[in-house]
């Protein structure tokens, strides 16, 4: 059973690990054509290309915005599943606490009391 668990955790550990290299493949790509665009001869382009370069730097802006709002919002998620998880903790804290009290008090009876 034991190696079942560990061969599962393996797979999992792999599966994010190739995600997380192909992700940083993808945002390495990503930022060098856009350090590559910020790069270029402005002032040597004819007029038509300084139109498609404004909307490619408008796209580029709206798109990472976009991306930035999303990230966002994902860290909101995990900071309130992070104080729910809190939330709960403290929750069943008063039960945890009773059963420690129980297993206290049975112990000590099954211990010390002789009737």
């Amino acid at each position: 059973m034991e190696q079942i668990i560990r061969q599962i955790v393996t797979f999992l550990t792999n599966g994010i690990e190739t995600i997380l290299k192909f992700l940083q493949i993808v945002w390495t790509w990503s930022f060098g054509q856009i350090v590559d665009i910020f790069q270029s001869n402005w002032q040597a382009l004819p007029i038509w290309k300084m139109v498609v370069l404004a909307i490619v730097l408008g796209a580029i802006a709206y798109y990472l915005y976009s991306s930035a709002r999303q990230i966002w919002g994902a860290a909101e998620g995990v900071f309130k599943a992070f104080v729910g998880l809190l939330s709960a903790f403290v929750a069943v804290l008063p039960y945890i606490v009773i059963s420690g009290l129980i297993a206290f008090a049975g112990g000590y009876v099954i211990q010390n009391v002789n009737f």
